[in-house]
């Protein structure tokens, strides 16, 4: 198993992960509507300009990509495991190795976060900072939580 950079070659294989995960995970949580919204922003071209800015890594086993994460800044912006393999410390090894990255230049890092993965975040140690709307299509609003955790730099001195 390894955590690396994206590239382009691995786009399909990205998009089909996320769009599998929103399609097949989403619609327990949230109306078409809002399924829809996902899935368009986290379309191809929104995945490719973040593979081409450098800022997705895939988790791989052999050619198979289970997982991705994306930040930029200090913004985790997508995490997705795909659903034959949640509920194994995926999503939290990713989130790990998120955090590590915005810690070399940020003493805190924030997220929105969905309904599914709002515990998640909770059990890593992120906080509620605000609540948000935004309405989506056909009057539906999706609503969802912005959140936010400090991060722990560790230093060694001699």
């Amino acid at each position: 198993m390894e955590y690396i950079k994206a590239t382009k070659k691995d786009l399909e294989q990205i998009v089909a992960l996320v769009q599998e995960t929103i399609t097949t995970i989403y619609p327990k949580y949230y109306p078409k509507e809002v399924v829809d919204f996902f899935c368009e922003h986290h379309c191809r071209e929104n995945i490719l300009k973040d593979i081409k800015s450098g800022l997705v890594s895939i988790l791989k086993n052999d050619n198979e990509i289970l997982g991705t994460g994306c930040y930029k800044d200090n913004h985790i912006t997508r995490v997705y495991v795909k659903p034959a393999f949640q509920n194994r410390g995926y999503g939290s090894y990713i989130m790990q190795h998120l955090e590590d990255e915005i810690g070399l230049q940020y003493d805190t890092v924030n997220l929105d976060s969905s309904l599914p993965a709002s515990q998640l975040y909770e059990k890593r140690g992120y906080k509620t900072i605000k609540h948000e709307r935004l309405n989506v299509e056909n009057g539906v609003i999706l609503v969802y939580e912005v959140m936010e955790k400090p991060l722990i730099k560790c230093e060694t001195r001699i």
